[in-house]
C-alpha cells in the first residue's frame, strides 16, 4: 500500500458519520463539550459562519459572535469529537466564500446577513398587468 492510501483510510475512521450541513452566511449554534474537573456539560457556541476550509478530516469552520459588544471568533474542527452537534438557526444568503468584511462592521450590520425567503425589493413589486386580448383569443372564447 501507498503510504497515502493508508493515511486516507485511517482518517475516514475517525471521520463523523452525519455533519449538519450548513454554508456560510448561516447563523448556527455549535454545542461543545466542555469538562470542568470531572463533570462533562455542553457548552452554546452561537454566530454567523464566517468561513469553511479544508476537506476531510482537516475541515474546519469559523463562527463569529458579538458578545458584550467585543467581536469573538472561534474556529472548530468539523469532526472534532469535542463538538457535539449543530444546529442551524437561519440561513443566510451571501455571494462570498469568506465573509471577514464583518469583523469591520459596528452594530447591527456587524450580525446580519440577508435571510433566505425574505422579500427584497425585486420580488415585491406589483404584478405584471394581464396581457392584451389578441382578436383570435376573444373569438375562441365566444365560440
Amino acid at each position: 500500500m501507498i503510504a497515502r492510501d493508508i493515511i486516507e483510510k485511517i482518517e475516514n475512521e475517525h471521520l463523523k458519520k452525519s455533519v449538519t450541513p450548513f454554508n456560510v452566511g448561516d447563523t448556527i449554534k455549535v454545542h461543545t463539550k466542555v469538562i470542568e474537573g470531572g463533570k462533562e456539560r455542553l457548552q452554546a457556541f452561537q454566530g454567523i459562519v464566517l468561513a469553511r476550509r479544508g476537506t476531510g478530516l482537516n475541515a474546519s469552520f469559523t463562527v463569529r459572535k458579538i458578545s458584550y459588544g467585543e467581536g469573538v471568533e472561534r474556529v472548530f474542527p468539523l469532526h472534532s469529537p469535542a463538538v457535539d452537534r449543530i444546529e442551524i438557526v437561519s440561513q443566510g444568503r451571501v455571494r462570498r466564500s469568506k465573509l471577514y468584511y464583518l469583523r469591520d462592521r459596528v452594530g447591527k450590520s456587524a450580525t446580519k446577513v440577508k435571510a433566505v425567503g425574505r422579500a427584497t425589493a425585486a420580488t415585491t413589486t406589483a404584478a405584471p398587468a394581464a396581457p392584451a386580448e389578441t382578436p383570435a383569443a376573444v373569438e375562441a372564447a365566444a365560440e
